[in-house]
């Protein structure tokens, strides 16, 4: 792994006398108070004089190296079992004690404002935050984001300015698991995708590569560029309205790129959030982000993500669970809307008139395939709560637990609803087959099983009848006599879909076809 430092602090730091070079340092994450992960190899790094020889020791073992030409060094940690009150000792010519070391369970959390957003910002419409909030401090949880020169202890001050879905997530998962627990954030609010990835994890995925290429075929970069000059026209008078009015100006427009091109640096918000807990041990990530789409023209959010995954297992040399929120969030109904943790989901209702606009669900779809990578698990959202924000964070912190329980930790714990698996077509009928099923099908807040719609090859989308048939849905119409696909709450916002399993989560958007779509969510 390979370190880049700046021109100006490598200048800076030549300055220095031998001997400060000779002093053995750590990194910010390797610090008192930190969390190590139990059960697995820890890497322990920093940087010495060249040559220096290295020693750490911790709970019994000793490992010994010697720093690089280029002053790094790094050691790895035979597999440690739950521990506290340890104390990690790096001898060089210099001796450092990192005190008060704890050994348990780690976790990563990143994405965009959603997890960077603070408990004290939520926890005013929030009721499981102010209770997280009140049981502080929490003395197994310890505490790492950027900013911090450390590891902190859960004391209610650092709780309160601490992510608020990060913190309800590890809150509930230490008092399930009643192991230490080591949280880590770094996240930036109002970001895409490619600013997490660097260009090389972008550059070496042949699936981003093909994407691209495809898009490239037709799009028309010179009717973009018009399409923006008239927006900004447009903005512009805007923006000067609401001055003038003492309204807030909304975000200026950005300029179109060519295909595969970012709308910013690509890969920054890695190197300066994420990077410098690299190769630090963790158990997986939890990611929320989504809104801001990729930032990368003509590459849609799943392909994004599966360059993103690989990149960062890669440069961890670990392969971890990857634990992300669905987007959009919220637009269902839940199971039971008293339930704290579904409280904020859509109250049921009957379904329009016609079925919705197909782009919601191409917007829905992409999100749901990013679960199809490798070691990764959806957060289901829908019946949590929407808006860009959503408040109920303690509700989606437990959701994330409910998904890591039974997905990383395999309890018997149900973590997704209904997902689509195959379907056959059976004279006029359509039989749906599911995973995840759970405890069985069940349909919710009606005797009518809602949100299916059939369609011939005419591609016309009727809505459908509908019913449970072991873990199977066996869909039809009358004037539909050769049925050619179906369709399930194809939108972004669907509290008419009431299928869900006897576990309480919903059922989640597909379709049976691969029809095309006029492709405005798939390509962001």
């Amino acid at each position: 792994m390979s370190y880049r430092i700046p021109t100006l602090i490598a200048a800076v730091y030549a300055v220095f006398s031998s001997s400060t070079e000779a002093e053995v340092k750590l990194p910010a994450v390797i610090s008192d108070h930190m969390v190590l992960q139990r059960e697995m190899p820890a890497p322990i790094w920093g940087t010495a004089a060249a040559g220096e020889e290295v020693s750490v020791s911790i709970a019994g073992q000793t490992k010994k190296t010697a720093a690089g030409a280029d002053g790094k060094w790094v050691v790895r940690l035979d597999p440690l079992q739950v521990a506290e009150g340890l104390t990690l000792t790096v001898q060089g010519t210099n001796k450092i004690e990192v005190k008060d070391v704890m050994v348990g369970e780690v976790w990563l959390g990143s994405g965009q404002s959603n997890m960077a957003g603070p408990v004290r910002s939520f926890k005013g419409a929030d009721p499981g935050l102010q209770q997280t909030l009140a049981a502080a401090p929490y003395p197994k949880i310890r505490l790492l984001r950027s900013g911090l020169k450390g590891w902190v202890e859960a004391t209610p001050a650092n709780v309160d300015s601490f992510s608020a879905i990060h913190f309800a997530f590890g809150s509930r998962l230490q008092a399930e698991l009643k192991v230490p627990v080591g949280l880590i954030v770094g996240a930036v609010g109002g970001t895409p995708s490619g600013y997490w990835l660097t260009e090389e994890m972008y550059r070496s995925d042949e699936a981003c590569q093909t994407q691209v290429k495809d898009f490239a075929k037709t799009y028309d970069f010179a009717a973009a560029m018009k399409a923006y000059e008239r927006y900004m026209t447009a903005w512009k008078a805007g923006a000067e309205k609401a001055k003038q009015g003492g309204k807030p100006v909304g975000r200026e427009p950005a300029v179109p790129k060519q295909p595969g091109e970012c709308a910013g640096e690509m890969g920054h918000l890695y190197v300066a959030h994420v990077q410098p807990y690299v190769p630090y041990a963790i158990r997986g990530v939890l990611w929320d982000q989504g809104e801001g789409g990729t930032g990368i023209t003509g590459l849609d959010q799943f392909h994004a993500m599966g360059a993103l995954i690989k990149g960062w297992r890669r440069a961890w040399q670990q392969d971890f669970p990857f634990v992300y929120v669905q987007k959009p969030s919220g637009g269902g109904t839940a199971w039971d809307l008293t339930n704290p943790t579904t409280k904020e989901g859509n109250a049921f209702t009957a379904p329009p008139a016609t079925v919705p606009r197909d782009v919601d669900g191409v917007a829905r779809e992409v999100h749901l395939k990013i679960q199809q990578h490798p070691q990764t698990a959806m957060v289901t959202s829908t019946d949590l709560g929407g808006m860009t924000h959503p408040t109920n964070k303690s509700g989606y912190g437990e959701r994330a637990k409910q998904v890591a329980l039974g997905f990383v930790y395999g309890q018997k714990v149900e973590y997704s609803g209904p997902l689509y698996a195959s379907h056959a077509i059976e004279g006029g009928k359509v039989r749906i087959k599911f995973s995840h099923a759970g405890q069985g099908l069940a349909v919710r807040h009606s005797d009518k099983l809602q949100g299916f719609m059939i369609a011939g090859a005419d591609k016309k989308f009727v809505w459908a009848d509908a019913i449970i048939d072991g873990d199977s849905v066996v869909v039809s119409r009358a004037d539909v006599t050769a049925p050619a696909a179906v369709r399930y709450a194809w939108s972004s916002k669907a509290p008419w879909a009431n299928l869900f399993n006897k576990d309480g989560l919903p059922a989640q958007t597909f379709r049976t076809d691969d029809w095309a779509t006029d492709g405005r969510a798939a390509a962001r």
